[in-house]
């Protein structure tokens, strides 16, 4: 059997991928290393962020339009509810760049936001504890994405379509032609195209088919902090939030209590370079101490040392834009990586462009911004 398109990898760019290419009625494999559930790459968790604001990234807030409309697709296809509105508080100086952006990206979309001084803020947000000269904006449209719940949608939806999903089956290489062979560690299998969406392993497979994008895969730390009066950053209560930058240059962000009664998110955006392989190696106590710090700082109703600490693997770019686009000489090998932390809410639109390269259409978005050749101006892969 010849598969039209195989795809390596059932996170959540994969799993969204694997299922708009069996909705569109390609026969399609999708092959995962680890058996699934599991929680050793990027897309494990109950909650993400999602938002449509982009601050000065606009092609994002383009595509985040349509990626609500895609997750409200899902939500009705699996009858499970994926996501809570919140709205997102983001806040900084007057002139920092990812509020001022976010504010005209909310302008020229004409979406629902509002603008707060510190006095307001203090009134809406008594929890919190920010400097008097910050400006404070609450994007209507942010939330909570039930990510556990979200993955397995995407996966469970795909198989109803026809889609043919083997987790614990490692790709050990891959032979490129017009029909492309995928050998794994129980067989071999042939396709017409192939998507790679290999989270953190990217590093390995990607040079191993001359491809040497500038990947490197973080470790981060997922903390949860007490409340001292439990449900007051109730998700009724408390949006999610982004901080940029937050402490010492570093990005912060946010979720209020929902996973763990009585426990609120914060994680520093950055951690230690790892081996995915090997990630419980990294130090990261500098992590602790900052996020603490920070915690201590900005949130005095919590308890400032994490109750919970869980982890999960970035897979970043310099530019911390996205990989979305063709092998250099095998378009019939598409590639999504370095996702940078902020891919998940993306994942239905990734999902659809990436089907859409693989099926040898136009994508429906300018993908400019997201070429691989962008770091290789003379085409030197």
């Amino acid at each position: 059997m010849i598969y039209d398109t195989i795809v390596v990898g059932a996170g959540i760019e994969g799993s969204a991928t694997a299922y708009h290419l069996a909705k569109q009625g390609q026969t399609t494999l999708q092959l995962e290393q680890f058996p699934l559930p599991h929680n050793r790459g990027s897309s494990h968790g109950q909650s993400r962020i999602t938002r449509k604001a982009y601050g000065p990234k606009e092609h994002y807030t383009i595509m985040m339009k349509e990626a609500f409309k895609l997750w409200e697709v899902l939500e009705r296809e699996s009858k499970t509810s994926v996501f809570r509105q919140t709205g997102m508080l983001t806040m900084g100086t007057t002139d920092n760049t990812f509020v001022n952006g976010t504010i005209q990206s909310l302008i020229k979309h004409n979406m629902a936001m509002d603008i707060l001084d510190s006095t307001q803020a203090k009134a809406r947000f008594p929890m919190v504890s920010f400097p008097d000269d910050f400006t404070f904006v609450l994007d209507h449209s942010g939330g909570i994405l039930r990510a556990d719940k979200a993955l397995k949608a995407f996966q469970d939806q795909f198989q109803k379509f026809g889609g043919e999903l083997h987790d614990g089956e490692p790709m050990v290489n891959i032979l490129p032609g017009d029909v492309i062979t995928v050998q794994t560690t129980k067989g071999s299998y042939k396709c017409r195209s192939l998507v790679l969406t290999v989270g953190p392993w990217a590093t390995r497979i990607l040079p191993a088919i001359g491809v040497n994008a500038p990947l490197k895969p973080m470790r981060i730390n997922v903390c949860y902090w007490k409340e001292r009066t439990k449900g007051e950053y109730g998700a009724d209560r408390f949006p999610v939030f982004f901080q940029i930058p937050a402490i010492d240059g570093y990005e912060v962000y946010g979720l209020p209590s929902e996973e763990y009664p009585g426990h609120v998110k914060i994680c520093l955006h950055a951690g230690p370079e790892i081996d995915p392989d090997n990630r419980d190696a990294a130090d990261d106590k500098w992590v602790i101490d900052k996020i603490s710090e920070y915690v201590a700082r900005h949130f005095p109703n919590l308890v400032p040392s994490p109750s919970i600490v869980e982890t999960c693997i970035y897979t970043m770019l310099p530019d911390e834009d996205l990989i979305l686009d063709t092998h250099p000489s095998w378009k019939n090998i598409i590639i999504g990586a370095g996702f940078s932390g902020h891919g998940f809410k993306l994942a239905p639109v990734v999902g659809k462009v990436l089907g859409e390269l693989a099926m040898g259409k136009s994508p429906s978005y300018d993908l400019t911004p997201c070429k691989i050749n962008r770091f290789f101006p003379k085409s030197k892969i």
